[in-house]
């Protein structure tokens, strides 16, 4: 804890918010791109101690949240099968199909597990060959070296009842399509550390120069936060646009050199629907055809599927940014954790459930509390 702890210290966080005060000249709009991020920013207020300037605006890093919802009904329908256990993580458990989720189908008998890693569902493969055993692969670049080894370890031990869901989704062409949209504020981005730990920022630069934005990977802890923006409203205010490394003790530039050889090994780079979003080209991963036996899509055929997102929900406008969650009409009515519309109300990343579990239910620095306002500083 005293490591994390460092990076909480309200002085530094002070002296920090005051060189930004002191920098900024003009209103610029920023997106941190990683749902873990927001929930940070809102849990410790950062966004109500910056200046009046500077917007937050919460981009589509939600893992759950952007989870097509075809590929949940898929899940549930293949869940629901006698002869298959399927397995998860935690946070997908409650994120609403059309008309149900997992929960639902577990308290209807089906086989639902929850697991903490995808080689924990091997491992029930290999003790339980009379069934099939499913895992739901979603996430950004930070989860598919796990899912991609589980898949290579599968093949390699001959597990042949082991089945991969995919939904993989990768960051810099969703930056590409949130700056190619006509209805974009955005004029920096903090990028998510995490997924740099992991692939490296190759792929930023071309990006930051095409579309001249500042690119600043960032970490998750407050101090780590302020200094991105820190960073990125000094590249705004001198006229900027780079990739800088904001996050070193994590991030090295080239990423982690055998993660991303399991990754050019087991999956290929393909188009994919964002929930809420639509199809962004070359934005998912898919399982490569010399592990495609291992694609649970593939194997229960799933074709009878129909959805319907509810009519009320707007959680589409929170990920691309263009929404706040309190502005939809439905936010802390209709749509609570308890009763969730949309992902982003259940999600543990989902920015409408940060802004419902911190209690900012209207606009303004009445909507937090004193405790929130001042956790940093």
């Amino acid at each position: 804890m005293r490591y994390l702890e460092e990076f909480r210290d309200p002085a530094l966080a002070r002296r920090l918010l005051d060189e930004i005060h002191a920098t900024v000249t003009r209103p610029w709009a920023l997106m941190e791109v990683c749902g873990g991020q927001t929930h940070s920013i809102i849990r410790h207020g950062i966004d109500q101690l910056l200046p009046a300037e500077v917007e937050l605006i919460h981009g589509p890093g939600c893992p759950v949240c952007v989870t097509p919802l075809e590929v949940i009904d898929k899940a549930l329908a293949i869940a629901s099968r006698p002869d298959v256990v399927f397995c998860s993580f935690g946070d997908m458990l409650r994120v609403p199909g059309t008309g149900r989720d997992l929960f639902r189908v577990k308290g209807a008998g089906g086989d639902v597990r929850v697991v903490y890693s995808p080689l924990d569902a091997l491992e029930i493969a290999r003790r339980t060959p009379g069934k099939q055993v499913v895992f739901f692969g979603i996430g950004f670049e930070t989860t598919a070296p796990a899912n991609a080894m589980a898949v290579h370890q599968a093949r390699r031990l001959g597990v042949r009842n082991f089945s991969l869901l995919v939904s993989h989704v990768r960051v810099p062409p969703a930056i590409e399509a949130v700056m190619s949209s006509p209805r974009c504020r955005v004029q920096g981005f903090l990028a998510a550390g995490h997924v740099c730990s992991v692939m490296g920022v190759g792929e930023y630069p071309e990006l930051a120069e095409r579309f001249r934005v500042p690119i600043v990977v960032t970490g998750f802890e407050p101090l780590d936060i302020l200094e991105g923006v820190r960073r990125t409203v000094r590249q705004l205010e001198r006229g900027e646009h780079r990739v800088e490394n904001a996050y070193p003790r994590a991030v090295r530039d080239e990423g982690n050199t055998a993660a991303l050889r399991m990754l050019a090994e087991v999956f290929e780079v393909t188009d994919r629907a964002w929930r809420g979003i639509g199809t962004i080209p070359a934005s998912g991963w898919r399982l490569a055809e010399a592990y495609r036996e291992f694609d649970a899509e593939h194997r229960f055929a799933v074709t009878d599927v129909r959805t319907l997102e509810p009519a009320a929900c707007r959680s589409g406008e929170v990920l691309q940014g263009l929404l706040k969650p309190y502005e939809c009409e439905a936010f802390g009515t209709a749509c609570t954790p308890r009763t969730p519309l949309g992902a982003t109300m259940v999600s543990s990343e989902g920015a409408c459930a940060a802004y419902y579990l911190y209690r900012r239910l209207a606009h303004g620095p009445a909507a937090a509390t004193g405790k929130e306002a001042s956790s940093v500083g």
